[in-house]
């Protein structure tokens, strides 16, 4: 099959201005933003802005046995969006319409192609909020959102992408249109497809419609910020928070009823040394170069002080040196700034990184970061933790110089010691950033055998020729 004959057999369901053909062009769509992660040289690029034209061009995919590669906006960190050879990118993001946003039934009908940050705008509007915002959320799509089952800094008070995916219409590899779920708040009709969807990575179907849920707008978050002389109490400081009680039995609040650990913080981040340190070096905010660890903790509750106060009383009892408390939504914004900055202010310390996305039970979250320090000196390397704190979700971020072969070499055996610290304590390789084909080797050791058996079966039920994104997941 010749690429002439592809195109051609393209054109004739699509108009013109929506097949790229130019090397050049094409080029710029190879991959997304991770390292390590090889791609190919796409045949074509197609951006399609109807479901048709979709349908058109898995139906003539299949039937000149050709590779597709779904992507959103590429802005994923597995190389889950990379191209394969001679394939034919698929990019949605001209599939970008908001159908419909319903405040009685608080849900939103999309386009995959949407920007999360312009949905959230949208359905503020109508005074409602759609919680998952992965730190991309600018620039990522709702549908590689999906895509990945992403999450963001909100994830341990609301949840990841999953759990607001009520329902998906999705292109089969033949072109098939299959509709799965709902729109109503309830539903158990059949097996759950929609979830099997959702962080597949585009290996089972191509999303060209989602049903989402909203939930009420909440209060502006108050944030408060604690630095600690280790990470070890700031780890501590997160197991107090969450309930766990710390290494010490924590006292009631008075006249609640209720320890005071179990709190439901809107955000809780966690910020290493080395992290600080490059924030500072970047941005000049002037963060005391003696932390050890910063955690951020917020509350989007009716009365946030309140509740900041008591976190605040275990950040102190957990061993914090200093606790500061936003009085307003613009001083908790600048604090919050220093943690948005984090993976740009790695990237700055020598220019390239690996950004792992090891997830491990809170209780663990201590033993990952001391595991993590130990692998910097092992291998000579600057590596910085940010992390979901509350959710045990980690970002180790290593930092090299991709021009020396044999400081990429260190990174690349320190992320997957990482990675198998990670599975050693309890956890997984990927809390949201998704497999791609930075993780394939690291999932099967996952899952297991019988766990991969049944994926690559499920995955020749929906796509028999094996055309849907190869080479991703397994």
């Amino acid at each position: 099959m010749s690429r002439s004959h592809l195109i051609d057999r393209l054109l004739a369901g699509l108009p013109a201005e929506a097949v790229l053909t130019d090397p050049d062009v094409t080029a710029s769509y190879a991959h997304d933003m991770a390292s390590f992660c090889p791609a190919g040289t796409p045949a074509v690029v197609v951006l399609p802005r109807t479901v048709e034209q979709v349908q058109h061009v898995m139906r003539t995919a299949t039937e000149l046995r050709v590779p597709v590669v779904p992507q959103g906006a590429r802005t994923g960190l597995s190389g889950g969006a990379n191209a394969a050879d001679d394939c034919v990118v698929l990019s949605l993001t001209k599939m970008d319409r908001i159908i419909e946003i319903d405040p009685v039934d608080r849900i939103a009908v999309v386009e995959p192609g949407v920007v999360n940050a312009t949905l959230s705008r949208a359905v503020n509007e109508h005074g409602l909020h759609y919680p998952p915002d992965p730190s991309s959320w600018e620039m990522c799509t709702i549908g590689g959102n999906i895509g990945t089952a992403a999450g963001g800094l909100c994830c341990v008070k609301y949840g990841v992408t999953a759990e607001y995916v009520l329902g998906l219409d999705v292109v089969l590899a033949d072109g098939r249109l299959l509709s799965t779920g709902r729109r109503t708040a309830k539903g158990v009709a059949g097996y759950d497809l929609t979830r099997l969807f959702v962080g597949s990575e585009g290996s089972l179907g191509v999303v060209v419609r989602a049903t989402l849920a909203l939930k009420p707008q909440p209060p502006r978050q108050l944030v408060l910020a604690a630095e600690f002389a280790s990470a070890s109490a700031a780890c501590d400081a997160v197991c107090r928070i969450m309930g766990a009680g710390g290494r010490e039995a924590l006292p009631q609040k008075d006249g609640g009823g209720r320890r005071a650990g179990g709190h439901v913080p809107s955000l809780l981040e966690l910020m290493d040394r080395t992290t600080v340190k490059a924030v500072n070096d970047l941005a000049r905010m002037g963060l005391p170069e003696s932390t050890e660890a910063l955690l951020l903790a917020a509350f989007d509750t009716p009365d946030p002080a309140a509740d900041l106060a008591a976190v605040g009383a275990l950040c102190e009892a957990a061993g914090a040196t200093q606790v500061v408390f936003a009085d307003d939504a613009a001083e908790s914004e600048l604090l919050l700034q220093a943690r948005r900055l984090s993976l740009n202010a790695l990237e700055a310390v020598k220019g390239t990184t690996m950004i792992d996305d090891v997830c491990v039970p809170r209780s663990r979250l201590g033993d990952l970061l001391d595991g993590v320090e130990r692998i910097a000196g092992k291998y000579g390397l600057t590596i910085g933790v940010c992390a979901h704190a509350g959710d045990g979700n980690t970002h180790p971020t290593v930092c090299f110089d991709a021009a020396d072969p044999d400081e990429s070499r260190r990174a690349r055996e320190s992320f997957d010691e990482i990675m198998a610290l990670g599975l050693e304590l309890g956890g997984t390789i990927t809390g949201e950033h998704g497999v791609g084909v930075l993780k394939k080797e690291w999932l099967a050791r996952e899952i297991g055998p019988v766990g991969l058996e049944m994926q690559r079966a499920v995955k020749q039920l929906f796509d028999p020729l094996g055309i849907l994104n190869p080479g991703k997941l397994f």
